[in-house]
């Protein structure tokens, strides 16, 4: 079974540090990669952590503050540069194309590729992308602007056939794809064999959620139940809780808390504050509500 990849391109906020840049980072699945958010300098990032730019086809922002979406352009310009053919699908806040057009039509000129923006409602949760591995599906964060959350699901998979029963039961092969999707068999003597009995439990589908930004808030719990792994920004320390609630952001052990709370199996923290010259206060505070915890880094990479 491929493994799902996710790559930290940027672990800050909104100023950027010696340490951490700004967000973005790639999610690579299925010989797919996904970009999510596309902070200012993401496209030096993709070339310094040789990203496969040539399987990345569509990316997604979380909302319209310059610290996710300020990269859009240069990393547009870069892949031009680069000789990029095919399209990118931007998917995003409604507004982001009438803001982002006009410099790609001036500093992109001639551009080798088409740049389709496909709109989400912020507001709503809905599935904004489909194909036959996998959806994406937003779902409404709190922040001081309309700020969404993404969630990468694959499609469950085809149940395991048993290759004995196949031969036992003397199944044709024009069947055995009905079987795999739960069909029952019936043999040449009339007697119904039950799928159970001719398969197993199909792989797990892996998911992975993404919550930035956001001040603390249980209401998106439900999207986000038992995945395999959340980003969910940890801003700041508890100790700095007022700051959080006056900029809308989470603490570590806020995002701890959701994590707990929806079960998940594994939670990356991120987006910290400039004011913290090292993320291990902040990894040890998480930590504390939720073990299965570890933090985000430019650079660096998980695997689940």
């Amino acid at each position: 079974m491929e493994n799902v990849q996710l790559q930290i391109l940027g672990a800050g906020s909104a100023v950027p540090t010696k340490k951490f840049s700004h967000p973005s980072q790639v999610l690579s699945l299925r010989e797919k990669v996904f970009m999510i958010d596309c902070g200012e300098g993401t496209q030096h990032r993709v070339r310094q952590y040789g990203v496969r730019v040539s399987r990345l086809n569509h990316i997604f922002i979380s909302h319209l503050h310059g610290d996710h979406c300020f990269g859009l352009v240069g990393l547009i310009s870069t892949l031009d540069t680069q000789g990029r053919t095919s399209d990118v699908y931007v998917h995003s806040h409604p507004e982001l194309e009438q803001l982002v057009r006009p410099l790609i039509a001036y500093f992109c000129k001639g551009l080798s590729f088409n740049v389709h923006f496909v709109p989400f409602s912020p507001t709503e949760s809905e599935v904004i992308y489909d194909d036959k591995s996998l959806s994406v599906k937003t779902f409404p964060l709190k922040h001081s602007v309309r700020s969404s959350g993404f969630l990468f699901k694959e499609h469950e998979k085809e149940r395991h056939i048993d290759g004995e029963m196949v031969k036992y039961f003397h199944i044709p092969i024009a069947q055995i794809p009905l079987i795999k999707r739960g069909a029952d068999f019936l043999t040449e003597e009339g007697e119904l064999i039950p799928n159970r009995q001719l398969t197993s439990d199909p792989t797990p589908s892996r998911s992975y959620a993404y919550c930035s930004d956001t001040a603390y808030t249980e209401k998106f719990l439900s999207h986000i139940e038992g995945v395999d792994c959340l980003f969910h920004e940890a801003t700041f320390l508890h100790q700095d809780l007022p700051a959080a609630k006056k900029t809308m952001h989470s603490t570590a052990l806020q995002a701890a808390t959701i994590a707990k709370m929806a079960n998940v199996k594994r939670l990356v923290i991120g987006h910290y504050s400039a004011r913290y010259d090292d993320p291990l206060p902040l990894l040890e505070e998480a930590k504390g509500i939720f073990e299965a915890t570890d933090f985000a880094a430019d650079g660096k990479t998980f695997i689940f």
